[in-house]
């Protein structure tokens, strides 16, 4: 049963947290506002939202900010989904497990010739509800993917506005092709 002053308490908590000057201390607690909230059991994300798509992941805004401080969104990963390799369009984000298990690996890049870009492999995460991390340019460059072979996941996003479009990387040999993509919400 959804709770009705579950998302309210989320976004007062996360007006608090965008208050801080500084993105390293507004991402930290954005972090501890999407951990409390989701560890708390209360049900705040609307049936719909919970749906996955069927030939990709499913992107759908829950909540923007007035003042384009940040937006919430509610991320639906079927069994197999996932994202290229991609960056945040120098956007600071927090990212929360709302339900299932997400795997998160990191890179860092490493060398550019010719228009390509080398990257290399920092850190890979499994996250269970409740957990969080952030991603701060530079240090943003991702693949997220479902950690489930059999069921959806669900993931909170807050980003430091409205992410519109982001670069994806694709493999070219040993290097990665950029491309800019626009993003768009899943209806439905």
């Amino acid at each position: 049963m959804i709770s009705e002053s579950a998302l309210p308490k989320m976004i007062h908590l996360l007006n608090e947290a965008v208050e801080k000057q500084t993105s390293t201390g507004c991402c930290k607690a954005v972090k501890r506002a999407l951990e409390e909230i989701v560890t708390s059991g209360e049900e705040f994300v609307p049936g719909e939202y919970l749906l996955p798509a069927p030939d990709k992941y499913a992107r759908r805004l829950l909540y923007k900010d007035s003042e384009n401080r940040f937006s919430v969104l509610v991320m639906v990963w079927g069994p197999g989904q996932g994202t290229p390799l991609h960056d945040h369009a120098r956007m600071w984000c927090v990212e929360c497990v709302y339900r299932g298990k997400i795997k998160v690996k990191s890179y860092s890049l490493d060398d550019e010739v010719d228009g390509l870009l080398r990257f290399v492999p920092e850190t890979e995460v499994v996250a269970g509800i409740g957990e969080a991390g952030t991603l701060i340019p530079p240090f943003d460059y991702h693949t997220i993917e479902n950690a489930s072979p059999d069921r959806p996941a669900v993931t909170l996003h807050v980003y430091g506005g409205e992410m519109d479009w982001c670069n994806a990387f694709f493999p070219e040999g040993e290097f990665f092709r950029m491309e800019r993509r626009h993003l768009a919400y899943t209806s439905g």
